[in-house]
């Protein structure tokens, strides 16, 4: 059975839950204490978190008015679909094509290739 893909995401919407990633369970507020000074009013960053939740990305519990979020989406298993989403898009479905476009932009030393290279034949062992 193929597994459903996530939607995408915005850029804030990736931010924050970048964000909530981190601290694995948080209120909105942590949020905010965590952007800083953020250019969003708190609203609009609860928004976003309702928008996750909607998208699947996140979950809560509720304390009364306050909800507490949590992820239901490993930040491993969003980077392993976007990657394999970068491969076939760029990359005509190849990962060789994709690293080797990392080693001629200079994105992979020698040292970098060589640790890639050991990874690669343990894994097929």
């Amino acid at each position: 059975m193929k597994k459903k893909s996530l939607p995408p995401l915005t850029r804030a919407e990736e931010d924050i839950m970048h964000i909530i990633w981190t601290l694995n369970t948080c209120l909105v507020r942590d949020i905010i204490d965590e952007l800083g000074e953020p250019d969003m009013p708190h609203s609009t960053i609860s928004s976003v978190v309702r928008i996750l939740e909607r998208k699947g990305f996140v979950a809560h519990k509720a304390y009364g008015k306050t909800h507490e979020y949590y992820p239901i989406i490993s930040k491993e298993e969003y980077a392993k679909q976007n990657v394999k989403s970068l491969i076939q898009k760029y990359f005509s479905n190849s990962p060789g094509q994709l690293v080797n476009y990392l080693v001629r932009e200079n994105e992979m030393d020698l040292k970098e290739i060589n640790a890639l290279l050991q990874s690669v034949s343990k894994s097929k062992k």
